[in-house]
């Protein structure tokens, strides 16, 4: 520990915090725009610039060490009137469109600028040249609004393991972007929006389809119903003001029929079934591998997660046999609303518009892949993020907080607990086990409340080893196996994992991959900003939600029984093979 004085306020922190770390501990506000917490401490914008007695210059506080007896001062005349100057000079470059962006009044600059006071640009001169790249099914890019921040470049690289973009030029012609100046969509980019999610302006952010949506309510002629994600429940209320992780399943459905949904659905639904069709995959490959000795790809991925999916087709493409060819629930659930649903309700798959609110940009570009149209038509016409409804809700004028709790529509809308886990990493691994468990030994999962603590939590890569024992008769060659799983989240992460499986360190029958960090919880479209307190904070209130459920396992939902029943038939089998599982594309790394 080392003792330090902050503002006359002694402070003691652990050897290696950063002053401005050890200021927000004590309650001590000093404003940012570069610095990420646990990601990038780089003294860029200058922004959070102290002054240190002894020292000559105001130093950065994101990176100056705490240090014993250190005398920090931050709100001195002196520092005051760099900030504000430096806030002036970011103002004079930007070319912000404040009235029109949609980051207004959800911004870092202007929020700054306003702490500090700051009412005209007092520098005027040349900006920046504007360039737009909309060539991305998921992210739209504005140079012109780019403050020089870095951290789209950090998140990229150092969390993801992509380097999609990063500083190209020098001084006053430095842009942030692709190589060679290119577009997103010209190189290796999995759409996975942490670099929207992480932009303190509106430099970067999702591709706003609000308008599509508002049109389809508006044509007499289309059945529109919408789809939830199970991370929007725990993170829209963010957008209205509501602490992280508050609940609001309920009022989310009441906002959607007040926009105008003919139907309120769960894409929890679609996860139920997506658990029924993996889980029988990854059971059908144990006995072809164990009892017909035959050449298997093991372990199995998972394939929920569409940014996932992009960064395997691109870096590991002679693994693509190792994925599930389940689709994710998103796919899943248009495909049977298209053919099930339409059906029941006597309409053709063209009049059915599917509508998805997701947490995560990358399921845009997901929609548009040219092999997702079983039903006959897309399955999937438009994708909005969190953000996107949360804006369509405040369009719309409804009071959010002050709406009744509602229940999703049958039968697209029946769901249990296991679904609701989908949302956070681990989810999908433990809703796994629960049903394979109960499947191979007719038994509950022997873990404390169905969760499986060992692949819960924010470490990077988690594990987990389950010896099989009681297997019924029919899964007699899974007796005492010993199921060895792992759990990734962060494709910097995904790439560990998939480096320790090829070099023959680590062995699994199973992996979950998810894109962002956290899971979907963490998702590129989800409110502004999200770190570890407030990922923590959601995940708690998705289990929270799990555990209030009457069914928590996959394979005792009503809905998902019946829809076998009435129209699939069985896990793998034709119909469900048809609209419900995929193949995938080999892609460069270039």
């Amino acid at each position: 520990m080392v003792n330090l004085t902050i503002d006359n306020k002694k402070i003691q922190v652990a050897e290696g915090t950063t002053v401005l770390e050890a200021a927000r501990a004590a309650g001590i506000h000093i404003p940012s725009l570069c610095y990420l917490k646990d990601i990038q401490a780089i003294g860029a914008c200058r922004v959070c610039v102290v002054e240190v007695k002894g020292a000559k210059t105001l130093v950065a506080s994101c990176s100056l060490p705490a240090s014993e007896g250190l005398e920090v001062f931050t709100n001195t005349k002196r520092v005051r009137m760099a900030r504000r100057t430096v806030v002036d000079l970011l103002l004079s470059e930007h070319d912000g469109d404040c009235q029109t962006c949609n980051r207004n009044v959800d911004c870092e600059l202007q929020s700054i600028a306003r702490q500090l006071g700051v009412k005209e640009v007092r520098f005027q001169g040349e900006k920046a040249g504007k360039g737009q790249d909309e060539s991305s099914p998921a992210l739209v890019r504005d140079t012109a609004k780019c403050i020089m921040c870095r951290r789209c470049v950090a998140v990229c690289s150092d969390v993801q393991g992509i380097s999609a973009v990063f500083p190209q030029g020098r001084g006053y012609h430095t842009v942030i972007g692709p190589a060679f100046s290119k577009n997103l969509s010209d190189v290796v980019c999995v759409q996975c929006g942490q670099c929207a999610a992480v932009c303190p302006v509106g430099a970067i952010s999702e591709r706003d389809e609000i308008d599509e949506v508002w049109n389809a309510l508006d044509d007499p002629e289309k059945v529109v119903v919408v789809q939830t994600a199970p991370a929007i429940r725990a993170a829209l209320g963010e957008c209205f003001g509501m602490k992280p992780g508050t609940l609001v399943t309920g009022k989310m459905v009441a906002a959607l029929r007040k926009l105008g949904f003919k139907a309120v659905f769960d894409t929890n639904f679609a996860a139920d079934l997506t658990i029924m069709e993996e889980g029988t995959e990854l059971l059908t490959r144990l006995k072809k591998a164990l009892v017909d000795k035959a050449s298997v790809a093991l372990p199995m991925f998972t394939s929920c997660s569409p940014g996932w999916i992009k960064y395997i087709e691109h870096f590991y493409p002679d693994m693509l046999d190792n994925l599930s060819t389940c689709k994710s629930p998103q796919q899943m659930f248009g495909a049977v609303a298209k053919t099930y649903y339409a059906k029941k309700i006597g309409k053709a798959a063209k009049d059915i518009f599917v509508v998805s609110i997701m947490p995560c940009t990358a399921k845009k570009f997901e929609a548009q892949r040219p092999e997702m149209n079983d039903s006959g038509v897309r399955d999937v016409d438009v994708v909005l993020t969190t953000r996107e409804l949360g804006r369509m809700i405040m369009q719309a004028g409804i009071d959010f907080e002050e709406l009744p709790d509602e229940q999703m529509d049958a039968p697209l809308g029946i769901s249990t607990g296991a679904a609701d886990i989908f949302a956070n990493t681990g989810g999908v691994m433990e809703a796994a086990l629960r049903t394979a468990w109960e499947i191979v030994t007719g038994k509950p999962l022997p873990f404390d409340n169905l969760h499986v603590a060992p692949v819960a939590g924010l470490e990077g890569v988690k594990e987990a080893a389950v010896k099989i024992t009681g297997a019924k008769p029919e899964w007699a060659f899974l007796e005492n196996v010993t199921l060895k799983v792992a759990v990734a989240h962060g494709l910097g992460n995904a790439r560990k994992v998939i480096e320790a499986v090829r070099s023959g360190e680590a062995s699994y029958h199973f992996i979950e991959i998810m894109t962002c960090p956290g899971g979907c919880i963490g998702g590129g479209g989800q409110p502004r900003m999200t770190n570890n307190d407030i990922r923590k904070a959601r995940i708690a209130a998705i289990y929270k939600e799990d555990e209030g459920r009457p069914i928590r396992k996959s394979h005792e939902n009503p809905a998902i029984q019946a829809i076998y029943k009435e129209f699939l038939g069985a896990p793998l089998g034709e119909i469900s093979h048809h609209l419900l599982h995929t193949k995938y594309t080999k892609r460069s790394k270039v």
